[in-house]
């Protein structure tokens, strides 16, 4: 037997009882949900923990975080708020508060019962909630309306959007005709997916109630629906006409009633398929005349429910339109939900236009779908979602700090930290840049670090450049003009050997500056102190040697001394020496534990990298600079007490000075050198050893110079013997 079959021949009293017992076409609060009252319940829509899951969706697509909830004062009610409010907590979603409205039960009692309610309820008074998010069922539909029109401010209702489930309609009843539906322009609601049926407009113009004797249903609905009277019901209403029958339903207004067919009667449709598909599988079964026994004899319908379930459990088929139906682990319809929008007109009629779907059932996580597009919000909204939150949002740049004593919905906006950003909305923590990135103004977003290095294409260093070029000129000139001028007796003083040593210390000194201008490459990286330290403690050295030896030379001439034989080349070479390489091995040491490096520093500059030689152990470099100026030092102590000896080229005093100017460079090197950043480290660090040699030439031997080439006649050996009064 076909299943067409069975519908057109099952006695609908028992198939209605078969349906009621099994087969559920609505969505079921948690309390008929039961398996003790319901052992094998069906149902042809989709999971209640669906449509929450879809609310949340809903609101966070719309990014609204501020929301009223309002339900029926009932245990489905309260039901729903406490599935709903924990899961728009995880979400970031705040509930303002939860209106419960009073149940519909004494009719006598509703107005005081809604007096009572109206005084307390929040959306009158908190306009900012601009979503409410309301579970109603279609009786219950009446109770809502009913309490927005004892409210005489119609504008406080106007601005809001409603986000109604899937159990909200209008039902179809005598108060729709006094009452506008304006204040739900731009509604919201989800509905179980549905399909237009073919040939279901072409049935309806085809109901009578006449011919229904024992529906007494349809005339109820014909008669609230056309304000007519059937002639057999013998009540003396004034002003009211008889009903024929005959009225036409496609004149009703939509409120009143739908042409299409709608979530409700699709779902009434699929369960209908269902049992008659479950029937017609019971029968393949069994013998024909087992079966129709089973369903024409009485019965209890638990026995019914045994009969159907495992084919229930089972069943799986496309309807006339195509769309599967087929039912989960926990007999409820593996479908989604429609994403309706609520259109109402002037005359109190309305359109419901779907925009949108929830498919749960996707592998992907977008599961919902919405064409912003096709939503017609309400005219004050000026074609634009209004905007539901506790506060304004916190732009980039700024982070939310949440306000004591409120929901963390409420929040102040705080700027961001220097060196930290925030690149969205209402973040609640700022993120720092990558390092290779700093804050732009607005801290909002990063921008890219430039390289920061001393390059030979800036000003800075060609100025530098320039300088040791010119000083390693003037040294070299002065070498020529001593080995020119070697048998002078101001050249011949104070050991010849050592003022060549120092002189060419000193051009080196000049020339290493430029190991600390350009790329610094490993190479260059190992170069640069290790050199540079070598070669200034053969300077300072050499000129230790140099004092040395004018003490040494004054005391050998008193008589009787025994200093004579300390006097020579030997001591002076011996000390340069010895000295030099003290140095040397702190340098070998240095590079054989933890030697310099390219590096790049991402952190000292704010909006630079500074590519630069990592010193590789700081203890080390301070070790070389602290040995230079231990040598300065003694330099000056030695030369400072021998400033006064009489001989007439004497260079004790030079000396002295010279390492005066030579500490006070090194000594204000170091906290100038700590305080700098980037490029410019390698700036004074170049500078001082510039600064520090061209001391030493200058103090040295300047005044020589000046009596070789301007001051002849006091280059002669009786001004060497000659002794200051």
């Amino acid at each position: 037997m076909s299943v067409d079959r069975y519908l057109a021949i099952c006695n609908p009293l028992r198939y209605t009882a078969i349906m009621s017992n099994q087969v559920s076409y609505y969505l079921f609060g948690p309390l008929l949900t039961t398996k003790v009252q319901f052992p094998f319940i069906y149902r042809v829509v989709p999971s209640e923990k669906y449509q929450y899951i879809g609310i949340v969706q809903l609101l966070k697509h719309f990014q609204w975080i501020w929301v009223g909830i309002i339900t029926l004062d009932d245990d489905k009610g309260e039901s729903f708020v406490q599935t709903l409010v924990p899961l728009l907590s995880q979400n970031g979603i705040c509930s303002a508060f939860t209106d419960r409205m009073p149940s519909m039960t004494n009719f006598l009692e509703i107005h005081d019962a809604y007096m009572k309610t109206e005084k307390r309820l929040n959306f009158f008074r908190i306009n900012e909630v601009k979503a409410l998010v309301v579970y109603a069922e279609t009786h219950s539909a009446l109770s809502l309306k009913f309490l927005l029109s004892q409210n005489n401010n119609v504008s406080d209702t106007l601005d809001r959007v409603w986000i109604m489930t899937a159990q909200w309609d209008f039902p179809a009843l005598q108060f729709h005709r006094d009452w506008d539906t304006l204040v739900f322009q731009g509604t919201l609601s989800f509905a179980v997916h549905s399909r237009e049926v073919l040939g279901f407009q072409h049935f309806l113009p085809t109901i009578n109630p006449n011919l229904l004797n024992e529906d007494n249903f349809m005339k109820d609905f014909w008669e609230q629906a056309f304000s007519c009277l059937f002639s057999n019901y013998h009540i003396d209403e004034e002003d009211m006409e008889f009903c024929t029958g005959t009225e036409e339903l496609q004149s009703l207004a939509g409120p009143f009633f739908e042409m299409k067919m709608t979530a409700q009667s699709y779902s009434v449709y699929n369960a209908v398929y269902a049992v008659a598909h479950a029937l017609d599988a019971m029968q393949s079964l069994d013998s024909k005349h087992r079966v129709m026994r089973a369903l024409w004899s009485p019965q209890p319908w638990q026995q019914q429910a045994y009969a159907l379930h495992p084919f229930l459990r089972r069943i799986s088929f496309n309807n006339s339109v195509g769309d599967p139906v087929s039912l989960d682990e926990q007999g409820e319809l593996a479908g989604g939900f429609d994403i309706i929008n609520w259109i109402t007109f002037s005359n109190k009629s309305f359109s419901k236009v779907k925009i949108g779907k929830l498919n749960p059932h996707v592998l992907s996580t977008i599961q919902l779908s919405i064409n912003d597009e096709n939503i017609i919000w309400h005219s004050k909204f000026n074609k634009t979602p209004p905007s539901s939150v506790c506060n304004d949002h916190c732009h980039p740049g700024s982070v939310r700090k949440k306000k004591d004593g409120k929901p963390f919905c409420c929040y102040d906006c705080v700027s961001c930290p220097k060196g930290k950003i925030s690149n969205q909305n209402d973040m609640d923590n700022c993120i720092q840049c990558p390092d290779d990135h700093y804050p732009n103004s607005n801290q909002d977003g990063c921008l890219p670090k430039t390289l920061n290095v001393l390059l030979y294409n800036e000003t800075l260093s060609l100025s530098l450049a320039f300088m040791a070029i010119s000083l390693s000129a003037i040294t070299a000139l002065v070498l020529r003009i001593f080995i020119k001028y070697q048998h002078t007796p101001i050249v011949k003083a104070n050991n010849q050997d050592l003022t060549y040593i120092l002189l060419i210390s000193l051009l080196l000194c000049f020339l290493c500056a430029f190991l600390f201008i350009g790329w610094p490459h490993t190479i260059i990286c190992l170069l640069r102190q290790t050199t540079f330290g070598i070669i200034f403690a053969v300077a300072i050295s050499s000129v230790l040697a140099k004092t040395i030896t004018v003490v040494l030379a004054f005391m050998a001439t008193k008589p009787g001394s025994r200093i004579r034989g300390w006097v020579g080349k030997r001591l002076a070479t011996f000390i340069v020496l010895s000295c030099s390489l003290f140095q040397v091995a702190l340098c070998t040491v240095w590079l054989c534990t933890f030697p310099p490096f390219s590096d790049l520093d991402m952190h000292s500059l704010t909006e630079e990298i500074v590519v630069e030689c990592n010193e590789g152990s700081v203890f080390m470099f301070y070790c070389v600079l602290g040995y230079l100026g231990f040598l300065a030092v003694i330099s000056f102590i030695v030369a400072f007490f021998a400033r006064k000896l009489p001989d007439t080229f004497n260079e004790a005093k030079f000396i002295t000075f010279s390492m005066l100017v030579f500490c006070s460079v090194w000594v204000t090197f170091v906290p100038t050198y700590l305080s700098a950043k980037g490029k410019y480290m390698v700036v004074v660090e170049i500078f001082s050893i510039l600064a520090s040699s061209a001391g030493l030439l200058g103090c040295i031997f300047f005044p020589k110079c000046y009596i070789i080439a301007l001051k002849p006649e006091l280059n002669s050996k009786e001004l060497i013997t000659r002794r200051n009064k």
